[in-house]
């Protein structure tokens, strides 16, 4: 698939969100509370995923291509829970990573856990993955905050395409009839998801298909990101054509 950001835009953008991330859970009222978005967490629990999270990665960068697993960080103490010192905390794992990311480059070889996906088993491939976690637990952050706000333009339409990448394709079989989805960003971006019997694979469409899809979804690349995450209901979106192959979409897991 075409990207949309290069290393050092990713990068930045990684750090950028990050201090987004860090700038919600600053002003929330309470660390205990719940996060509406992942109701199985509170705001400590989040901060404590994504810092954890990204010492993980950094370390399994570091660890080289030849690694078979991810690796566990380096620091593993537990997170302060006082506002202050959790906010350093979080900011010295983004550091972490980005360390990590920047001394590999783009371009090395990396454990990931998508290597049945289109998306690359590379540093470039997990830089990219690691922006769209932050930036999916930034709008959650601020959800929690009570001051939710869109995505960046450029981290909504990236991510609306590295999901598809990652989280979309696959070796494994389809295991209903052979269709074509796409998916419409109203800042005028698309892309198609194939499922056949060979698995899935996606693209962006960058001129009109020959042929239509059998459903096609559409919304704003914002829109589309926070429902690809189950942060709003699918059908927040506008749909055309077969709306159940979204359904058995949402429901299929090509690893069992």
């Amino acid at each position: 698939m075409h990207t949309t950001l290069d290393f050092p835009d990713l990068l930045g953008l990684i750090d950028e969100r990050s201090a987004a991330f860090r700038a919600a859970v600053a002003v929330a009222p309470d660390l205990d509370a719940q996060v509406p978005t992942c109701p199985e967490w509170t705001l400590f629990d989040l901060v404590r995923h994504l810092g954890e999270g990204r010492r993980a990665w950094a370390a399994t960068i570091a660890a080289g291509p030849d690694a078979t697993a991810k690796a566990a960080p380096r620091d593993a103490s537990a997170p302060p829970r006082e506002r202050e010192a959790l906010l350093a905390w979080s900011a010295a794992g983004t550091r972490e990573l980005l360390d990590a990311l920047r001394e590999a480059g783009p371009d090395r070889g990396c454990w990931a856990w998508w290597d049945k996906t289109q998306s690359p088993l590379t540093c470039g491939g997990v830089a990219r993955r690691q922006l769209h976690e932050i930036a999916v637990h930034t709008y959650d952050a601020q959800v929690a905050a009570g001051a939710p706000q869109p995505l960046p333009a450029a981290v909504a339409l990236d991510g609306a395409e590295e999901f598809l990448s990652t989280f979309c394709t696959t070796t494994v079989a389809w295991p209903h009839e052979p269709a074509a989805v796409d998916y419409h960003a109203s800042e005028g971006r698309s892309w198609r998801n194939w499922l056949t019997a060979d698995g899935a694979r996606a693209a962006r469409l960058t001129t009109p298909a020959a042929e239509a899809s059998d459903a096609s979804a559409r919304g704003t690349a914002h829109e589309l990101v926070l429902s690809f995450y189950g942060r709003i209901p699918l059908d927040s979106l506008e749909f055309d054509g077969n709306r159940g192959l979204f359904d058995q979409l949402v429901d299929w897991d090509p690893e069992q």
